[in-house]
């Protein structure tokens, strides 16, 4: 479908109060859509799908309306005139995409760019579900189970409904077995290799521009865990990938990380650790360490959970079958 860009004035309207404290507002009608917004002077600029556009048009009329009759415009008369979209809008992103209610299977977290984002099996469900009621989960299983890119799903979806504020992605650079001090190009180029997967998972729901867009304003942060240490991350959604390969210290570090209004995903496979010392992964420890705690919950996949080319799971299979000969 062919995009369409809007400019819209607002050379009649207090910018300042319309957008609100740090463009709060204005965050909050960007990430609820997958159009791009960016403001210039008194001109808006929305480019985006044809039906989103003007859906996004008719957002910020009422907005001005509401402000121009109070005076003032409160981030709860946003929210509502948000929430009162979604019955307009051709995809219902209120529909199972709040990580504050339970999904169903086959029900969509989120809408990507073409198509929704589901459950396919129980231990999906149950993950999503136990996203939903706890704020810390650690998701532990083979690869291709869609441990990661559900989380990101729910990333999104936690976003677009104003749950939080940015969504911050992280990985332990391990994989080479060097320091990112020695390597080659500037920060970014430096972790991109590392971190290709988070972007992958946020390309299938995204468009480039809406997550350059996205990115440029830290509404989402891909970071390398190293770069985490010292930070306190307020309602925000966090997601470590590739846990395993966490030391013990760096996931104690990453968990004390967590603020007020936040969540936290981990996900791993604790038969995939690149460590040196086997012993030292923090996924593997943190098992024992945080079992029974309120508020922290663990889900378990298995390589009847991948979802992956079919064969994946002969693959996984054929490992497990072979683990005691190469001595794992």
């Amino acid at each position: 479908m062919d995009l369409l860009e809007k400019k819209i004035k607002l050379s009649d309207i207090d910018t300042i109060a319309l957008f609100g404290y740090n463009d709060m507002h204005l965050k909050m009608i960007e990430n609820k859509f997958h159009s791009t917004i960016n403001v210039r002077g008194d001109t808006m600029t929305v480019r985006g799908e044809p039906i989103e556009v003007k859906l996004i048009e008719k957002i910020i009329d009422e907005l001005r309306y509401s402000l121009n009759k109070k005076g003032t415009l409160q981030t709860d008369e946003v929210m509502e005139i948000l929430g009162l979209a979604d019955s307009i809008t051709p995809i219902n992103y209120s529909n199972g995409n709040s990580i504050t209610s339970a999904s169903r299977p086959e029900t969509v977290i989120i809408q990507g760019k073409k198509d929704g984002i589901k459950v396919k099996n129980p231990h999906q469900q149950q993950y999503v579900d136990k996203v939903a009621a706890n704020d810390v989960v650690f998701a532990i299983g083979p690869a291709g189970t869609g441990k990661t890119f559900l989380a990101v799903a729910m990333a999104l979806a936690a976003l677009r409904n104003n749950e939080v504020n940015r969504i911050i992605l992280s990985r332990p650079a391990v994989e080479a077995g060097e320091s990112l001090g020695f390597l080659p190009g500037d920060l970014n180029e430096k972790v991109v290799p590392y971190l290709r997967p988070l972007l992958d998972s946020l390309g299938d729901m995204l468009t480039p521009e809406k997550l350059k867009s996205m990115s440029e304003k830290g509404i989402i942060e891909i970071v390398p865990l190293a770069y985490m240490r010292g930070r306190t991350l307020n309602n925000s959604f966090i997601i470590l990938d590739e846990a395993q390969n966490a030391t013990i210290t760096q996931m104690k570090m990453f968990l004390t990380r967590l603020g007020r209004g936040s969540k936290a995903v981990i996900t791993g496979d604790i038969t995939q650790i690149d460590l040196p010392g086997k012993h030292d992964s923090g996924l593997a420890d943190v098992r024992h360490i945080l079992q029974g705690i309120p508020g922290i919950e663990f889900s378990y996949f298995d390589k009847t959970d991948v979802v992956r080319h079919r064969l994946v799971a002969d693959i996984i299979d054929a490992y497990e079958k072979n683990a005691d000969k190469y001595g794992e």
